[in-house]
């Protein structure tokens, strides 16, 4: 017996693009490796835009569940920590209020570029791979 398909979103930051697009295809082939449906992917400037995004699709009711991708790389300022720290809040609030999963796959803050580069498929396969077991977990406590 074969577990029915999760249908989930992905909301993906442009800022550092040549990394987020290859994070993004790289989820992309993570979720239908998990045997997921990805249903929409919208694009924003950044991780700091994420969150209206992210509220748009957990509105959706076939939506199940939010992927987020996204790269904040360190730069001469703490401009970097601010981003992260409050795109993370915004993310656990609305996975709370809508009370769906919402995954953290933006690496960062205080990684260099190189690092980022890294970690590419890492951070993707994780953010897809939460959002899965939140699914099912979740499914089997309602």
């Amino acid at each position: 017996m074969s577990e029915k398909k999760i249908n989930i979103g992905i909301v993906v930051g442009e800022f550092h693009y040549d990394i987020t697009e290859n994070m993004m295809k790289k989820a992309i082939e993570h979720a239908e490796f998990l045997g997921c449906n990805v249903l929409d992917i919208v694009k924003v400037p950044g991780s700091f835009d994420m969150p209206l995004a992210i509220k748009r699709l957990l509105s959706k009711s076939e939506i199940e569940g939010v992927v987020c991708i996204g790269a904040v790389i360190t730069g001469d300022t703490d401009h970097d920590q601010i981003v992260a720290q409050h795109a993370a809040r915004k993310m656990v609030d609305l996975s709370l209020e809508f009370d769906k999963p919402v995954s953290l796959g933006v690496s960062g803050p205080g990684m260099t570029r190189m690092e980022a580069i890294e970690r590419i498929e890492d951070f993707a396969r994780r953010s897809v791979e939460s959002v899965v077991k939140m699914i099912r977990r979740l499914a089997k406590i309602i």
